[in-house]
């Protein structure tokens, strides 16, 4: 049996969906939404649901309208869901009587609902996020390419406290939308629980801020703030190769923030095993919940994209324009953006209407197709590739052998496939004078000459880099 005003609040919860919410989406979903149950002892509401359909689709749209409705009503409470499958359709819900088995499902039991702005569940401090507030799940495209890790990433933003993959690692190549994901993932978050702290960091920027924490003999603050994190995002974990005492560092964060049910997110260009350089017990703590890939989006994806930020942006362009776009972005979604932006500047500007012409123009200046000359950081990036490097450790200090010899190999390349002085290619590959860049081109074409297993090597970037003798 329910107290009196306890179905008497349930009935002022629905009055707020019924003036809040459009009048054919109450009768298809809320209008089924029934009370089971108000369980004093533990604080915690129980709904029935006639089918998970319905659960999943006000979890999807509709999850701040309950949440403010039973917050502003029965205050501060969990919120626990049953599924109910009902075998006489006849039959009422609501009676406080599961018919058929029940099983719970949705936020769990522990999970705290913060539904309004108010004060914060700790005495901490609030932190910037440092999230991209346009980057959204609203913003995000879904297509075959990025399904499995988009589901399983707003559904981690919804339920941040589960246990359930944890850590997710998402891995892909550059310009696939990881970065975005991952800020929609904080931003949704943020937008469900206003208390918890999240934070993305880049992988360079956490490594910089340990380094200087180090310097500053504060590096158990360092560790400390981490700590404190309910949502940790970091991206291109790449970067930590060659890092040892970062990963040092990392190592202690993750493992109290996994202890204590923290999300931890990681994003990189490749997975774990492709990591020579990063420590073991790392490698396999990063295995160890999901690992999701995210590929380059397929035409069709392209086009859903140029559509969404065309009509964003009010442009007007021609659907054959729209295809042709497409299919020359490489399937990047970076590419995407900056040839709608650029279209955008040059309509303004010129008051110039859009038409293959001006497309091709600028497609030909922000994609880079076959026939576009190969640039430095093209070369090194794909020598890093086959060494396992990265480019800053390439462009760095570092001398240990397989560094040096793909350094070396860079600037050979650089000065046999592009048309710089070796001054300049010595500036981009770590500042370096052109006296050394000389004497590497040297010690690679002595390389080349004794080395046979060398030769191959260099013959695998040139075809990567599709290098026509």
């Amino acid at each position: 049996m329910q107290p009196k005003d306890t179905k008497s609040l349930w009935a002022s919860c629905q009055r707020y969906f019924r003036e809040n919410i459009d009048a054919a989406e109450y009768e298809r979903l809320f209008s089924h939404v029934m009370l089971e149950t108000f369980k004093v002892a533990s604080n915690t509401l129980v709904l029935q649901v006639p089918s998970s359909y319905i659960s999943e689709e006000i979890e999807n749209k509709y999850m701040d309208h309950l949440r403010t409705a039973i917050y502003n009503t029965f205050g501060k409470i969990n919120l626990g869901w049953h599924i109910v499958v009902v075998k006489d359709p006849e039959k009422k819900l609501g009676t406080g009587v599961l018919v058929e088995s029940a099983v719970e499902t949705t936020a769990p039991a522990d999970e705290e609902l913060v539904l309004a702005p108010g004060t914060p569940s700790t005495n901490l401090p609030p932190i910037d996020s440092q999230l991209n507030t346009r980057q959204t799940f609203r913003s995000f495209i879904e297509g075959d390419s990025n399904k499995l890790a988009r589901s399983v990433g707003l559904s981690i933003s919804e339920h941040p406290k589960g246990t359930q993959f944890n850590p997710m690692f998402i891995f892909g190549p550059s310009g696939c939308g990881k970065t975005h994901l991952v800020n929609a993932m904080g931003n949704r978050c943020k937008e469900l629980y206003q208390q918890k702290r999240v934070l993305y960091v880049s992988a360079r920027v956490f490594q910089v801020q340990f380094t200087n924490a180090t310097k500053m003999g504060k590096i158990n603050d360092f560790i400390a703030f981490y700590q404190t994190i309910d949502m940790l995002i970091v991206d291109d974990v790449q970067e930590w190769m060659s890092a040892k005492a970062t990963q040092e560092a990392f190592f202690h964060i993750f493992n109290h923030l996994y202890r204590n049910n923290r999300r931890i997110i990681l994003v990189s260009d490749r997975t774990p095993v492709e990591m020579p350089g990063m420590e073991k017990r790392l490698l396999t703590r990063f295995s160890s919940g999901l690992m999701a890939e995210m590929e380059k989006p397929n035409l069709q994806l392209c086009v859903d994209i140029l559509n969404r930020k065309i009509a964003r942006d009010g442009l007007k362009v021609p659907q054959d324009v729209v295809q042709y776009i497409a299919s020359t972005a490489n399937g990047s979604v970076r590419d995407l953006e900056g040839i709608i932006n650029s279209l955008l500047a040059y309509s303004v500007v010129y008051n110039s209407s859009i038409d293959m012409k001006l497309v091709e123009k600028v497609v030909k200046r922000a994609v880079k197709t076959d026939d576009t000359p190969l640039t430095v950081d093209d070369i090194v990036d794909r020598v890093c590739r086959q060494y396992e490097l990265t480019p800053n450790v390439v462009k760095g200090r570092s001398r240990k052998h397989d560094v040096v010899v793909a350094r070396q190999l860079s600037m050979y390349l650089a000065k046999k496939y592009t048309n710089m002085p070796v001054s300049r290619i010595g500036k981009l590959i770590g500042s370096r004078d052109h006296s050394t860049v000389l004497h590497s081109i040297e010690k690679v074409e002595a390389m080349l000459k004794n080395e046979p297993s060398f030769v191959k090597e260099v013959e695998r970037i040139e075809r990567a880099l599709k290098i026509k003798e």
